[in-house]
């Protein structure tokens, strides 16, 4: 079973809907003995980190997501902010991420980035960083839709597997064991985003 988690933030509609164009159907829930029981877990995330991570810890779903993730290792991908969520923390807020991954989520650099605008916000070109079933079938028109102003910079590079540019190269995407995330949205991001999704499915 495919489960989104639903903390109160997150584009869960339409996430659920792209899995459904691939041909799986995604339960969104915050049914705690549906997440004990989930295969693959999604984990969702729009707006400000401190606000995400509030209502995350506020819904009483955080001791059972992180068991399933690392006891359990069951496969889980952060979307957007909640890539973000996993690191040990961000400039945007006070409050501490989960700590999954060793890293912390910092604001672009408006002097390293010329004319270009914070947030970086629309479609753009991304590379894999190492083997991965995530990343399989991408080519170099792979692209996906972004909107942030944060970005995730990791202790150990090991844990990045997809980077993108913007004004200088970022973390886009990391994966260590069970634990995977990218900064976009697949779920706007058309056929791109259904073969990255269809790969989570299929490969973990």
């Amino acid at each position: 079973m495919l489960v989104i988690i639903d903390y109160g933030v997150g584009n869960l509609a339409s996430i659920r809907n792209m899995f459904k164009k691939i041909g799986t159907e995604a339960l969104v829930t915050n049914d705690s003995a549906k997440i004990r029981a989930a295969e693959k877990i999604v984990l969702p995330g729009v707006g400000a980190f401190d606000h995400c991570m509030t209502m995350f810890n506020a819904s009483g779903l955080r001791e059972i997501v992180t068991k399933k993730a690392l006891e359990e290792r069951t496969p889980t991908i952060g979307i957007c902010v909640g890539l973000q969520m996993l690191t040990q923390g961000s400039e945007e807020g006070k409050e501490p991420g989960l700590g999954w991954i060793k890293g912390q989520t910092i604001r672009f650099r408006q002097d390293r980035l010329g004319n270009l605008k914070i947030p970086h916000m629309g479609w753009t070109s991304v590379r894999s960083c190492k083997s991965s079933g995530l990343t399989e079938g991408f080519s170099e028109d792979t692209r996906f839709y972004f909107v942030h102003s944060y970005h995730v910079k990791l202790d150990d590079p090991q844990d990045e597997l997809i980077a993108a540019e913007y004004g200088m190269e970022f973390t886009a995407g990391i994966e260590k064991d069970n634990i995977l995330g990218v900064q976009f949205h697949p779920e706007k991001s058309h056929r791109f985003g259904m073969l990255l999704l269809n790969n989570f499915l299929k490969s973990y």
